[in-house]
């Protein structure tokens, strides 16, 4: 996902209207698109799903635990690049956040002059655990592919007195014809031998 750009749809979260039109202000002369300005009861992963922001910004005294826990579930179903100010907080709330995917974490203190700067660590930080999560799930199918197509192997080498360079053959010939990777031909000839 890449969202280096100059322009974000943004979605901002406080429950203080002063601090929330301050940011709104720096936020619209640096040429960004406002699409939804909530307080932090609002139902974030509702909201995301309607507004389809770039970013999420809160602002807020202390992060709550359910404010946690709904970026904490839209980390995991629509990942977004998340800055999070708080006025206060502690070692255990700044570790749920990182943990719930927040990108950029400010405490006491946001300065309108550093938000352009917030955005671009939290688009940037973002861009790199968004890279590290796709190769770790490619690794892992890589590491699910080999599981399986050696089990696939042993089964073909069992039930058809096979070899195991002459079970590969077969089971990549069998996946080309059905047109398949042959790990989830694996998976789908093991499927069918533990329903036989």
């Amino acid at each position: 996902m890449e969202l280096a750009r100059s322009k974000f749809r943004i979605m901002l979260v406080d429950d203080h209207l002063e601090r929330l039109q301050m940011l709104e202000q720096v936020l619209v002369a640096e040429q960004h698109v406002i699409v939804a300005r909530l307080d932090s009861n609002a139902d974030l992963t509702a909201e995301v799903n309607l507004h389809k922001p770039d970013i999420i910004f809160i602002d807020v005294d202390a992060p709550a635990r359910a404010t946690l826990e709904s970026l904490a579930q839209i980390n995991k179903l629509q990942p977004l690049p998340v800055v999070l100010c708080a006025a206060r907080s502690d070692s255990e709330t700044a570790r749920r956040a990182v943990d719930a995917g927040v990108s950029a974490y400010v405490v006491n203190g946001l300065q309108p002059e550093r938000v352009s700067a917030l955005l671009e660590v939290a688009v940037a930080r973002f861009e790199v655990q968004q890279n590290i999560r796709l190769e770790l799930d490619a690794a892992r199918t890589r590491l699910a592919d080999q599981r399986d197509i050696e089990k696939a192997k042993g089964l073909l080498m069992k039930r058809r007195n096979l070899d195991e360079a002459a079970a590969f053959a077969l089971l990549r010939r069998m996946a080309m014809d059905r047109q398949q990777k042959i790990g989830e031909f694996a998976r789908s000839l093991l499927s069918a031998a533990d329903v036989l």
